[in-house]
């Protein structure tokens, strides 16, 4: 499971650029990994996650100087307005655990600059958003991640879906 989640870290490097949201971050060696692999591409990553104590962790363990954590919750109406906008956001295997998905995509869909790329990982399939001008689909199975539509006859447990808002909003 842990080399899975670095995998997906490793792929999603090449989107990163700017202000950087890691949605989700758990205690997240991940947001270090993007931190200080793309560090001549970002101004900024946020790790967020609901669970205080996890932030306390990140905070102590995982400290680099384009970091800052906080303990926010992904379903918390004003979250737009408490972290801003950012050119790329990353959120891995979030969807699946929330009461409210359609709040959560909106939120992400609404702090994402024009022309940003939001990257997500879930167990659920192809995604569900049509609002992103552009939309690639890939299929992970351990480390391995493919293009969709993947090889024949091969099970992928987790997509990755990777969209890019319309500049001109």
């Amino acid at each position: 499971m842990l080399i899975e989640h670095i995998a997906r870290y490793q792929f999603a490097i090449h989107y990163v650029k700017g202000r950087v949201l890691d949605i989700a971050c758990g205690s997240r060696f991940g947001t270090q990994i993007i931190a200080k692999t793309a560090k001549k591409r970002l101004t900024e990553v946020v790790g967020v996650d609901r669970d205080v104590e996890t932030i306390v962790y990140a905070k102590g363990r995982y400290y680099y100087p384009l970091i800052t954590f906080e303990a926010q919750n992904e379903a918390d109406p004003m979250l737009p307005d408490r972290l801003g906008v950012f050119d790329s956001i990353f959120s891995f295997e979030t969807i699946e655990h929330l009461q409210d998905e359609t709040m959560y995509l909106n939120h992400l869909y609404t702090m994402l600059k024009p022309g940003g790329t939001l990257i997500i990982s879930t167990l659920f399939g192809h995604g569900r958003g049509k609002r992103y001008e552009s939309v690639e689909s890939y299929y992970q199975r351990g480390v391995l991640v493919e293009q969709v539509p993947g090889r024949k006859g091969r099970h992928y447990p987790i997509d990755i879906v990777v969209c890019t808002k319309n500049e001109a909003e």
